[in-house]
């Protein structure tokens, strides 16, 4: 895969102008699809429930029509009254079962749906936290944390409504707009195309609306993405805000975009506060000629007061799908954009789980060989150039030289979290892409400058809850690496509980326990990157022996800015500017009066 920061430069601009397409719906779908009997279900709920609301008006046209003229009428009989009553109390009963149906209808589809869509969710989210795992390093250098934050917890959310609300939503007033229509043109058809008369008028405000709020919620997702990314960088780097007293700084330009997000918010309160009354101006017009029409055919006795109600509560009716449908639409645009993003996500490309070759129970030999190795992170910005070294199996050789000389870059590729752009990387005499990705990280113990420890016991630091290290290695890997002296000056020892990221801890002493994490699964090659860089001089002593007894028996490699660290290296090599300029051990680079004398002097003339 292209690790280089234009190539996702291009998948940023791609993002900023997502459009929903046939494939994202079909995608989509194929999530939906193992659960089509719980959503023809609902399907079913839904059109018996819009039925038997929608028979209401005529059942009280019934009644209006009916027994009720009997009943207030003097001059009927005993037997006529006796009649009218029970026909009454018929359609009464008629009445609340249609209630009763539209209850359960409604509590059924609602549960069958809310379970679906958390279940449909559930495995989205899953799919997509899963691929972002997959991805490699370079990625996350390039594309901020918030907006994937964004794409796990919002995106999903709002496809969660999609789900569980705004299908039902569709479903529901799609039926109940066609019901409407056909019962009113059962009942009347001039009255009737009277009133269909008006829906061209709200067709056209609705489709004004919708293109009008559509730009509103296309800039709130985006503005929403910005605020999430400056949320956590802000929060990530508090301590760095507050010691360079950046408060009011922050403070302005947070307000800034909080500002257009509040410019927005105001956009889509304004244009439904023009869109909802418009409506009821409309339906106003519906009542008054349903009065006018319907009035004078009441008058003429062509039409009767039953039927004259059922409309009237029909052209009630009528306008209420519409708008709901229309105020929907904000919730599919949403979810059309969520889904775009989600799914744009998920086709970046994942890491390479490199070749076939694997790792045997033996582990590594640690015979290492670069040639002429060429490898930048931006396309044409060489970091290094034409390196050629070889390690030994059971060799401590170590990397020292100028920031930005090439040292850790070294690491990275011998750990694969990028990919060489021209040369070779052979270890035990295989090409590194041969092996399997995940065979080759487990073989090759990492210890790296920032230490990221988790909130829980420092035992399950340690351990990570690899299946592979067990609580008894945890200990022995801590007293290997002189971790176990203050561990156990803690309350509770290993079983001490410490706060994300270990800010109860030292430097030191989450380096120690970086140092714990790596030897306990018992890896055959070790990679230490700068782990020596903020720690203070006790702790260096304590790291240095660590140091000597983790490369007993296998092949280390190490990234040290202090040379006393890594003085008995079997051999060291001098990176500048991207290449190696010097090589071999302490003596022999002081003797070569070159690089390395100038570094070892810089920290050593002083003291």
């Amino acid at each position: 895969m292209e690790n280089k920061k234009t190539y996702y430069n291009t998948i940023k601009a791609e993002e900023k102008d997502l459009k929903f397409s046939r494939k994202s719906a079909l995608r989509l779908y194929s999530y939906a699809l193992p659960y089509i009997g719980q959503f023809i279900i609902v399907f079913i709920l839904i059109a018996v429930s819009t039925l038997a609301t929608l028979s209401q008006p005529r059942i009280i046209r019934t009644l209006i029509d009916g027994p009720f003229p009997v009943l207030i009428d003097g001059k009927a009989g005993t037997a006529e009254v006796d009649q009218a009553m029970a026909q009454a109390v018929r359609w009464s009963f008629i009445f609340l079962g249609t209630v009763a149906v539209t209850f359960i209808s409604a509590y059924v589809q609602i549960m069958v749906l809310q379970k679906t869509g958390q279940k449909i969710l559930m495995k989205i989210r899953q799919d997509l936290y899963d691929h972002v795992l997959r991805l490699p390093t370079a990625f996350f250098d390039h594309y901020p944390l918030g907006s994937l934050v964004t794409r796990v917890t919002n995106d999903t959310e709002t496809l969660n409504e999609m789900f569980t609300s705004v299908l039902s939503s569709v479903l529901r007033n799609t039926f109940a707009l066609i019901g409407i229509i056909i019962m009113m043109y059962q009942m009347d058809v001039r009255l009737a195309t009277y009133t269909m008369a008006l829906l061209p008028i709200v067709v056209i405000i609705s489709v004004v609306f919708r293109k009008a709020i559509r730009k509103v919620y296309t800039a709130q997702r985006r503005i929403l993405s910005i605020i999430n990314t400056k949320l956590s960088e802000n929060i990530s780097g508090m301590r760095t805000i507050q010691v360079f007293n950046r408060q009011d700084q922050i403070h302005e330009e947070f307000n800034e975009v909080n500002d257009q997000y509040l410019h927005e918010g105001r956009r889509e309160v304004l244009y439904f506060a023009i869109y909802r009354p418009a409506i009821e101006v409309v339906q106003g017009l519906g009542i008054a000629a349903l009065i006018w029409f319907g009035g004078k055919g009441f008058l003429a006795g062509v039409i009767s007061f039953g039927t004259l109600y059922a409309f009237f509560d029909y052209i009630t009716r009528l306008f209420q799908p519409i708008l709901q449908l229309a105020e929907t639409y904000n919730l599919i645009q949403s979810a059309m954009t969520s889904t775009e993003r989600i799914f744009h996500l998920m086709d970046v490309e994942e890491e390479d789980q490199g070749g076939t070759v694997k790792v045997g129970p033996e582990g590594l030999k640690g015979h290492i060989e670069f040639k002429n190795v060429w490898f930048a992170y931006n396309e044409g910005e060489w970091i290094l150039k034409d390196v050629s070294f070889e390690v030994k199996p059971g060799e401590f050789v170590a990397f020292v030289g100028a920031t930005g000389a090439g040292k850790s870059t070294i690491m990275h590729l011998l750990c694969r979290f990028y990919d060489i752009d021209k040369g070779e990387i052979l270890i035990d005499g295989v090409p590194i892409q041969d092996y399997c990705l995940a065979d080759l990280r487990r073989s090759i113990g990492v210890v790296q400058q920032n230490i990221f420890l988790y909130s829980g016991s420092i035992v399950d630091n340690i351990t990570l809850n690899r299946e592979s290290v067990s609580h008894e290695d945890a200990r022995r890997a801590a007293k290997l690496v002189n971790a176990e002296e203050f561990i156990y000056k803690l309350p509770h020892g290993f079983d001490e509980e410490i706060t994300e990221r270990g800010s109860t801890l030292s430097s030191g002493q989450r380096q120690l326990l970086s140092f714990a994490r790596t030897v306990a699964a018992k890896p055959s090659l070790l990679v230490l990157d700068e782990a020596t860089a903020n720690i203070d001089t006790e702790t260096e002593i304590l790291i240095q022996e660590a140091i000597g007894k983790m490369a007993q028996g296998r092949s280390m490699i190490a990234v040290a800015h202090r040379i006393s660290t890594i003085a008995d290296a079997d051999r060291i090599i001098v990176m500048h500017n991207g290449q190696v300029a010097e090589q071999g051990n302490k003596e022999e680079l002081l003797a070569q009066n070159g690089i390395f004398k100038v570094l070892y002097q810089l920290q050593y003339q002083e003291g």
